[in-house]
């Protein structure tokens, strides 16, 4: 899978998905850093058919609205620190996996559950 990791994510979690065989990118690898727009981060998931993980919930108006980002991974944890996120990502991730190859669409991952939406 390819990803596309949103500013509010740390470098740390692109190490983890890495890890686990992804091809991920963050904001911070563009030309703008972490200036860069949403526009241009969902015209970059689309074109190379990147999800777009992100706790900016513009990300999931743009998708209901436009159809773009056409898959996202919500984080709604709130603040949370590094070593906790990665946490949730290694309880969880086998199933986010599974819900994007099986055509989920958007998909959230607070610090309890994992939601499938639109």
């Amino acid at each position: 899978m390819k990803f596309l990791l949103d500013a509010q994510l740390p470098l740390a979690l692109k190490v983890w998905l890495r890890k686990q065989g992804h091809d991920v990118i963050h904001t911070r690898d563009l030309p703008r850093e972490n200036l860069s727009g949403d526009s241009l981060i969902m015209q970059i998931a689309e074109k190379e058919n990147r999800i777009v993980i992100s706790k900016d919930s513009d990300f999931f108006k743009s998708h209901l609205i436009n159809g773009k980002p056409p898959q996202l991974l919500m984080v709604t944890t709130g603040n949370i620190v590094n070593k906790q996120l990665l946490l949730l990502f290694d309880i969880n991730f086998p199933v986010i996996e599974t819900l994007f190859q099986n055509g989920a669409k958007v998909i959230e991952l607070n610090n309890d559950t994992i939601a499938v939406h639109a």
